[in-house]
Order: structure tokens, then sequence, then C-alpha cells
């Protein structure tokens, strides 16, 4: 049986980063993969990271501390963030990405003006700073790895988040000429360019990942981890750690049972790579973990669009910034709106768990998305451009009755709904549910007028009127096995399993049950994977010692 110093479960950012810290402080390592191509969900994301504080603030003149950051941090807890693993993220967080950016490809830029997710919250940034991307990356630095990457059916063009819609750019804005000038050199933005660079770090190191190797089993000898047993592609195996197994194998949302177990509403639509099925869980769980945050996801509304995206599963579009253009609004069966359309899409997610305890069921599932035809015209909608007809699955009609009677809601209640509606965007405010109050509700509509309320506030007049139905999804759960600040795994009495690990999705999320900004996500996975990493190396040297 092989033995390595540091094994590492996942290949997502949290899996590649341990990797790299690991190595890097002199231990010998080992990455799996489950699945046939590596990057995890990592790969599929927007691929920012969320990190207060950060050298790049600085550099453009964006006040902050980490004091500031615990504010904020603590200010969305609802009693629910350990406050010593939130100062553990916040106070590393920044030494993380220099190391990263001096002893790695990954390289690391301000998303300009992306404001937090709350930002009028206590030490809220406003004006941006947190949250972060790396620059294009040509996948021909790879070599034969390039095609082993997941590649994202959200963001399958070659650019960055700061030139998305999501990232407040435009539709467009990139010319078709540097489009092709990418795509001939094989550039990506996005997840894409994170993991490639992450990987890369790792294949410049003499790692490369075994993949199409699920692991199932940790091995317990002497009170400590010290191996681990996978399936392999022909053959079962095991490999022998001397310092620490580091979980980075996603969440469980792809696992109807522990859905149905642990999260604390309907979750009906995953966006995430369909192996986060908690195997990762189920393992630090046989090893006598400690559980905590089991009920949270990181929230998405999401669309079903009919079709297969590839994989034997139907397509799910995440639906962020087409409920925020002017123009389009929400309702529920009843048809009457039942939130702020244009909030962050974590907190949105607590909107399709409210309940009807006299009716027993879910007051605002279903729902669906309405706009009108100047909505259509001037922002597209779902795969297609502005003024392009929409896709043939969206529910259509020329007027708001005949729509409201496609989708077997109340006409009489539509209307009525349209109306105030558009009676409040004449008055220039929500008072209902304060859409476009928050800076960060402004960020996401129409880019030209970012930063005010118009940018959100927008009337329904123009038929025809379309709709589709939205669902509950997330980009992946946030519970798992508790940690301590060094992301090691704890036991039911709060003592470490010795030589187990945990990072990322599979971990009990520092967050809590909220999401700070963009990228909030992978931050706290990145460098709760460079402390795991860097303490599972030290630990196999202690071991080599004795």
């Amino acid at each position: 049986m092989q033995e390595y110093d540091v094994v590492v479960l996942g290949t997502g950012a949290a899996g590649l980063t341990a990797a790299i810290r690991a190595h890097a402080a002199g231990a010998s390592v080992a990455v799996f993969e489950k699945g046939e191509k590596v990057g995890g969900t990592s790969a599929w994301s927007g691929g920012m990271i969320w990190i207060p504080n950060n050298h790049h603030m600085s550099e453009l003149g964006i006040d902050d501390s980490s004091e500031a950051a615990m504010e904020y941090i603590m200010s969305l807890s609802h009693g629910m963030i350990d406050e010593r693993l939130a100062r553990s993220f916040v106070d590393t967080g920044p030494e993380m990405v220099r190391w990263m950016e001096d002893n790695s490809p990954a390289q690391f830029e301000i998303v300009e003006g992306f404001p937090d997710y709350h930002p009028e919250f206590p030490s809220g940034k406003t004006e941006g700073g947190r949250s972060m991307e790396c620059p294009l990356f040509s996948f021909n630095e790879l070599g034969e790895w390039a095609s082993r990457i997941t590649r994202s059916y959200f963001f399958t063009s070659p650019i960055t988040m700061a030139e998305s819609t999501i990232g407040g750019g435009t539709f467009g804005q990139v010319s078709a000429e540097e489009i092709k000038r990418r795509s001939d050199n094989d550039e990506w933005g996005c997840g894409h360019s994170l993991v490639a660079r992450l990987l890369k770090g790792c294949l410049d190191r003499g790692i490369e990942p075994v993949t199409q190797a699920r692991a199932v089993e940790l091995i317990q000898k002497g009170g400590r981890i010290t191996g681990v047993k996978f399936e392999g592609a022909s053959e079962p195996f095991e490999v022998g750690v001397r310092g620490g197994v580091v979980l980075a194998t996603g969440g469980f949302e792809w696992n109807t049972e522990l859905v149905n177990d642990f999260l604390r509403g309907p979750m009906t639509s995953p966006v995430s790579v369909p192996t986060n099925t908690g195997d990762g869980l189920k393992m630090a769980m046989r090893a006598g973990a400690s559980l905590g945050n089991m009920r949270e996801a990181w929230w998405m509304p999401a669309v079903e669009i009919p079709g297969d995206r590839g994989d034997g599963l139907p397509m799910k579009f995440l639906f962020q910034g087409e409920r925020s253009h002017p123009g389009a609004i929400m309702v529920n069966r009843t048809g009457k709106r039942f939130t702020n359309e244009a909030a962050n899409y974590n907190a949105f997610g607590a909107a399709f768990h409210i309940q009807d305890v006299t009716k027993f069921e879910y007051s605002n599932l279903p729902c669906w998305s309405i706009c009108d035809q100047t909505c259509i015209d001037k922002y597209g909608f779902i795969q297609t451009g502005p003024g392009e007809p929409v896709l043939d699955f969206v529910t259509q009609s020329p007027t708001l009755e005949g729509l409201a009677k496609k989708l077997d809601i109340p006409g009489d209640a539509l209307q009525a709904t349209v109306a105030r509606w558009n009676a409040q965007v004449a008055n220039g405010s929500d008072p209902d549910f304060g859409r476009g109050d928050s800076v960060q509700d402004t960020w996401w509509g129409d880019a030209a007028h970012q930063g005010t309320k118009a940018a959100t506030l927008g009337p329904l007049q123009n038929g025809p009127f379309y709709a589709v139905e939205v669902t509950s999804g997330s980009l992946g759960t946030k519970g798992g096995p508790k940690t301590d600040t060094n992301g090691r795994v704890l036991d039911l009495d709060g003592e470490p399993i010795i030589g187990l690990y945990a990072a990322g999705n599979v971990m009990a999320s520092p967050m809590g049950m909220t999401y700070g900004g963009a990228g909030g996500t992978l931050g706290p996975g990145m460098v709760f994977g460079y402390l795991a990493g860097q303490h599972a190396a030290e630990q196999s040297r202690v071991r080599w010692n004795q």
C-alpha cells in the first residue's frame, strides 16, 4: 500500500489549494477525484473569492481591516456563526492570497465596484473590494490536462466575471474579435481560470490528480486516521497517510435522502456537479465527527430548462440578473409578489421556505418570474440576447389575463399586483419589499443605471408578457463536520480527530446561514484548504520525527 504525508480528496478550489500548500511545506501529496474530470463545482462557478482586507484593496485605496470584516460577518450571524472560525478565516484570508500569488500560478484582481451582499450592514462594503477573480488563463499551459477540467454550462464564453452581466458588465461588452482571439488561444475566465491555475500549480509540483477514484472509507488505527479506501476505475485500492486526510469532496446536494434529512426547506434544483452526494460527510460521520450548520445551503433560485445538459441530467439555469431587471417581478400561486426580487440569491432562498401553516404548504412554491416585451428587448432572457426570441419553453401571452390563465393563477390578482407595482415604480420606490433600497439590488439590474433605483425598478406594461417557473436550487450545501481553526475535524466531544481535516462545502461553513459577498463560497474554501494543507504537512513531520 502506497503511503503519503497528505492525501487530498477532491479537486475543487479547496482541495487543490490544500495540495499546493501541503507540498510547499515539504509533504508528499496525493490528490484523488471521484469524477472523470477535475475541478468540481469550483470549475463551474464564477470563480470569485471573497477575502476581506486583501492587499489588492489597499492598492486601490479601499480601506478595510480584520475588525471591520468581523463586525460585518458577525452582524449577519443570527447566532449561527462560530466566531473563532470566522476570525480564522478573516485573519488568514489576506495571507492565503499573498502566498498563493507568490507560490502558484493563481493571481487575483478585484472585481471593481462589486458590493458585499449586505452592504448596508455594519462595515459592509458598498463600493466593493472584497470580491476578487483570476484574470484569463490559457489552457494551452496545461498540456493533456486541458481537456480534463470539467467545463461549466453556465459560463460558456471566454470572459471574466467583471465582463459578465453578473459582474457588472453588459451584454456584448467584449467584441466578437476579442472573443475569437481568446477562443483561438484557449483562454478562459471565471471558475475555469481559477481551477486551471490551481491545477497548474499542482502539476508544476509533480502532483497529478488520480481521477475516477471515489473515497469510501477512512482507515483508523490507534486513535488516528491512517489511510483511505477507494473504489477505483477498475478495482478497489487503499493508500496510507502519515500527516492527514483533507476532505474537500463538496456537499451533499445531490443526495436526496441527506437533503430531506438535513436541509431546512425544499431544494429541488442543485446547480452543482452531480458527484456531490455527501461521500465526505458520510466518511466523517463514520469516523465520529460532530456536525454543524446542516440545515443550510448556498441557496440559488433556478430555472429548469427542458433538455439534456450533456450528462443525462436536465439543464438548470442560475436565475440571478433576470429577476432584477426593470420590468420583471415574481409572483406566487396567488398572483402576488412575495419578496424583493433583486435580493442576493442566498438570502432569496429563505422566501422559498415560508409555510402556510393552515394549508400545510410552502407559500411561495410554485412561483414565476414575469416580464414584459420591453424587458425582453432591452436585456434578453435566459440564454438569449436583447431583442432575440425567447426559448420555446418560456410561457407567453399577449395579455396578463391570458398569461395568468396559462399559469393557473388568479388573473385579477395578477393584474392588481402589476398595477400596484407600476404605481410604486412611478413613485420611485417599493414600500412593500424595499427593492432598490440596497446598493446590492442596483448592481444586478440595468448596468446603465447601476447604483440608482432605476437599475431595478421598471414597469410591466408592454405586451406580450412572459413567465418562467422559478425553483428552489443551491450552489451546494454548507453543513458538515465541525472543524477547529486549522481545519481539523472535531469529534462529538470537541476534540480533533487526529489526521482528519475538512475544507470547502464538505465542512460546517464558517459563514453560518449567510453569504458575505460574491465569492463567499470559494473564499473560505480556499482559506481552510490552505490551513488544512499546512497543518497536515506539519503533522507528517511530527510523525517522521517520532
